[in-house]
């Protein structure tokens, strides 16, 4: 343990032992109990040649001999050891014994050694010591030792994997448990999140409400003979809130709650899909009553027999099966209930949709006026704002926004505000919050020419002209010729927001989407590329008309759609080819339309449009206020 002082205060911090360093250690003694020789650290190997001469010379002090092994090791006499350092690199050896030799097997060691010890004086003889080696020991370190180190070796390998994986390959038990469920669970306690974290979704919030009220009172419903829903599937484009959601229902119920994404079921190995979904149906049915809260089932939900590969057999659609037998099988799970959220409802295989298995479909749609600003209440708690903010105005301001945007909005404001040096957090910063995420980063650098700069000068305020005098077209709110992004101008409008849009909705907002290219045509004579995004939605508006929502004389009250996703790879038309030429000649007739009055009424009010073009000279960015001081008030429709 160490202790650090922190503010005045002592802290203990714990030194935790890590078993990385004791599998390093065990394979550093087994490597040197492998490689170590058995003779001296310093022995230099030498011919027997070489040995006699030094025991004729008086220079040997003892011989120890291994019979089994005819190796022998030689010490030299103390006081003799100068004479040898050129053995040892010009150094005096300090270990002994200082050599050794090896001879054949017809070598007899008592015979020579006893030979040789009688030639010498009495004070020049030499110790011989014989001895046998047993190679049991050797034998055995040699068949367990190396096992024993790739042993030690394997586990280190998987145990780093386990660490640095997120448990490796099958969740936290390793490749052993590859086939335990990898879903996180949140007990009672650790359950934070409630209804009041939730803003807007009102109606999601009731529906789920109920769900709610089946896990607090069960007996409620059951002594009425009623069954408690199975899974509830929310479905609503991204960032609208869905996880947050499953979470307070887990909150406001005090239950456990079992989290899981649809691709986490999906592994290379086969069957191992299957087996997770059993474990976690099992640990569910353990912690009665709990939610299973499986995010983007899509991933493991798709219709069967649509998949491309290259087998029927298809791993996702095991799984699938198995989710379909635990949700609605043989089995109760009585208690368990299923929450799983997706953006993709269309590609969803049948089985899992019908009653029994998802008996409710929550719709959790893009926030409307009043949502936004609760949810804009909840992301500014944290930030220092103006005195005089208004946070309906900021609503106002970001139509079409999920929470998730609304989220990013707030947080790039601050971050605005901050790069600005500011105190606090005003309307300003949240405005070019909005323009930076929708548009993208100004950049006032670009280099274009004069008369590059005049065309989009033009072009905008062809926008913004028509977009004025048009009843049904969307209120402009800004426009602007500094390059954002991929953008060399926009225009940003308040759209109101309708349920329903009509077809002289459609019309007008067509003439304000073509309205750009037409003012190149009459101020240049000309047009240029910077409307390929203006054609590519008023293309897709105008064939949306005819073949969508049946508003063409000639094709009638005919929709090609397809809201099931049925035809799935299918690359037939619904129609024939006489129909495909009669569409293609109505989306051309409706655009011929709208660009002849878009023309117009641009010509019309020529003058108005050349000075607003010049204003937006001028200033680069111009307002609502400036369009009503040239055009007067915005005609809308009663």
């Amino acid at each position: 343990m160490a202790e650090k002082k922190n503010n005045g205060k002592k802290q203990t911090k714990i030194v935790k032992f890590n078993l990385s360093w004791l599998y390093i250690l065990l394979t550093g003694i087994v490597i040197f109990l492998l490689f170590n020789p058995r003779s001296g650290a310093n022995a230099q190997k030498i011919e027997w040649d070489e040995v006699k001469n030094a025991i004729a010379e008086g220079d040997v002090q003892k011989i120890e001999f291994v019979r089994n092994d005819y190796q022998g090791s030689v010490t030299i006499r103390p006081d003799k050891l100068e004479k040898y350092s050129s053995f040892f690199g010009g150094k005096v050896p300090k270990s002994s014994p200082h050599f050794v030799f090896l001879v054949s097997t017809s070598f007899n060691p008592e015979e020579t050694f006893g030979e040789l010890n009688s030639q010498l004086p009495e004070e020049s003889r030499f110790k011989v010591v014989m001895t046998t080696n047993s190679h049991m020991l050797d034998n055995i370190m040699e068949w367990i030792m190396f096992p024993l180190l790739l042993i030690l070796m394997w586990v280190f390998m998987f145990r780093s994997m386990n660490k640095g994986m997120g448990g490796g390959p099958g969740g936290p038990g390793g490749i052993f448990s590859v086939g335990k469920s990898t879903g996180k669970m949140a007990d009672k306690k650790d359950q934070q999140v409630t209804f009041k974290d939730v803003a807007g979704l009102y109606g999601a919030k009731d529906e789920v409400m109920e769900v709610v009220d089946f896990l607090k009172n069960p007996k409620k419903y059951t002594s009425l003979g009623a069954k408690i829903p199975k899974g509830v599937l929310l479905v609503g484009p991204p960032g609208t809130g869905k996880t947050m959601l499953a979470k307070a229902v887990a909150g406001e119920a005090n239950v456990p709650f079992f989290s899981i994404s649809g691709s986490d079921f999906v592994e290379m190995f086969v069957g191992v899909g299957a087996s997770r979904v059993r474990d976690l149906f099992r640990q569910a049915k353990e912690k009665a009553p709990c939610i299973v809260f499986i995010d983007e089932i899509d991933a493991v939900g798709r219709a069967r027999g649509k998949n491309v590969g290259f087998s029927s057999n298809d791993e996702r659609e095991n799984t699938l099966n198995q989710l379909l037998t635990e949700m609605d099988g043989f089995g109760s799970n009585s208690g368990v209930i299923v929450v799983a959220a997706t953006n993709r409802a269309d590609i969803l295989d049948k089985a899992l949709m019908r009653a029994g298995r998802f008996d409710r479909q929550i719709h959790v749609d893009l926030p409307d006026l009043n949502e936004r600003k609760e949810i804009f209440e909840v992301h500014l708690k944290n930030l220092k704002l103006d005195n005089d903010f208004d946070t309906e105005f900021l609503a106002k301001h970001t139509p079409g926004f999920s929470g998730a945007d609304i989220a990013n909005v707030c947080n790039e404001a601050a971050l605005v505000a901050a790069r600005e040096s500011k105190e606090k957090v005003g309307r300003q910063d949240f405005l070019d919050a909005v323009d930076r995420i929708i548009g993208g980063l100004e950049k006032k650098s670009k280099i274009i020419t004069e008369h590059e700069k005049k065309s989009i000068a033009h072009h905008e305020a062809g926008h913004a002209t028509v977009s004025w005098l048009l009843p049904n077209a969307h209120p402009l709110f800004k426009v602007t010729i500094v390059p954002r992004g991929s953008a060399l101008g926009a225009a940003w409008y308040l759209p109101e927001e309708h349920v329903l849009m009509t077809q002289e909705q459609m019309h007008d907002e067509m003439c304000s989407l073509i309205a750009g290219r037409v003012a190149e045509e009459i101020v240049n004579g000309t047009v240029s590329s910077g409307a390929l995004n203006d054609l590519e939605r008023l293309t897709k508006m105008a064939y949306s008309m005819v073949t969508y929502y049946g508003m063409s004389e000639k094709i009638g009250n005919l929709s090609f759609y397809d809201s099931t996703g049925s035809r799935g790879y299918d690359l037939t038309k619904p129609y024939s080819e006489k129909t495909a030429e009669l569409i293609d000649q109505e989306v051309k007739r409706i655009i011929g339309e709208v660009h002849d009055q878009t023309k117009a009424i641009l010509e019309q009010n020529k003058d108005g449009f050349l000075a607003l073009a010049s204003k937006l000279l001028e200033k680069e960015v111009i307002f609502a206020d400036d369009l009503e001081e040239i055009f007067g008030p915005k005609v809308k429709n009663e």
